[in-house]
């Protein structure tokens, strides 16, 4: 069974467990509401509970595919919300998929791909009954800040990495292995974006539109989710920048440490072109060349050489080009 849970709540209290294939009653009273939460749950299941909850077909076979972006859809006096959610996987941002039907005495997730478990939420729940007893839109409200709240350490680790490799460029030129992990981290930057968007999107209707099932008091949740999503996505935002500029930075370095061996290069060559010219001069074979028959003509070359190059040597120093 994909059943992960699934308890009947009064007054923010659990009376139980119940069973999917059994009609649990529950009356007028807000506070009382079933909670179900099925893990990658069988067509069967699904079924099941569509029958016994009124579910939209459109919205159980979206559930069953967890191929969607987020979004929020009414089907009479039900909500169906799908949330992504988010983790890291080595170098790389895993996604998976929450679907979430909200009725006045029913919430049921269906999670696919999801790496965070809600019973830590449960727990978290339970423990403030005057929460719970408000109904299933406050726990709707719990569950997309739950995920949303998954966001921020994924950001703040990459943005971590980002500035280790940014420091890095900074002393010594980066490898390929580096560059193109770089290239990698802004493509999964760019994908994360794609997600943020649409959250924010299911956010903002949820605190600003008349849907079912929410109440006008729940609305303020909702906008401090809201405001999460518009955190997270600017702290997105300035990772995307970051990593453009460690790019413009490590390929500004990069250009700056060619020219300085460059420039090293072209003076040490200035230098030695001294003694090559005067040595090419007189190693030519020619009977009558002037000076070949002074005493002093070897030191005096030699000193000339060492004159010359010393001198050229300072200057070159003095311009940094050594």
């Amino acid at each position: 069974m994909s059943v992960v849970a699934a308890y009947h709540y009064r007054d923010g209290k659990r009376i139980g467990d119940i069973s999917i294939d059994e009609p649990t009653p529950c009356g007028d009273d807000p506070s009382e509401f079933v909670w179900i939460g099925l893990l990658e749950p069988s067509d069967e299941e699904l079924m099941t509970l569509q029958d016994r909850f009124g579910l939209h077909p459109l919205a159980v076979e979206d559930a069953l595919k967890a191929h969607q972006l987020p979004k929020v859809d009414v089907y009479g006096d039900q909500l169906f919300v799908i949330a992504r959610t988010a983790h890291r996987d080595d170098d790389k941002i895993a996604y998976g998929e929450t679907a979430i039907f909200v009725g006045r005495s029913h919430i049921i997730t269906v999670r696919h791909g999801s790496a965070r478990a809600h019973s830590d939420l449960r727990v978290h729940l339970e423990a403030s009954p005057a929460l719970l007893k408000l109904g299933v839109d406050y726990v709707l409200h719990a569950i997309i800040d739950f995920i949303v709240d998954g966001y921020q350490p994924i950001v703040e680790a990459i943005e971590e990495e980002v500035l280790q490799t940014e420091q890095q460029a900074m002393n010594e030129s980066l490898e390929k292995e580096e560059t193109a992990r770089l290239f990698a981290q802004r493509r999964e930057v760019i994908r994360f974006q794609r997600i943020i968007g649409p959250m924010g999107e299911v956010a903002n209707k949820l605190a600003n539109l008349d849907m079912p099932c929410i109440d006008k008091e729940a609305r303020p949740y909702f906008r401090d989710v809201l405001d999460h999503v518009r955190r997270v996505d600017n702290m997105v935002g300035g990772l995307r920048d970051a990593l453009t500029s460690v790019f413009e930075v490590s390929a500004l370095l990069e250009q700056q440490r060619q020219g300085a061996i460059t420039r090293q290069l072209a003076a040490w060559a200035a230098i030695l072109a001294v003694p090559t010219a005067i040595a090419g001069i007189y190693g030519m074979n020619f009977d009558h060349m002037p000076e070949l028959r002074l005493r002093y003509g070897y030191p005096a070359v030699i000193t000339v050489i060492f004159i010359l190059c010393t001198s050229l040597y300072i200057r070159f120093k003095r311009v940094r080009w050594l």
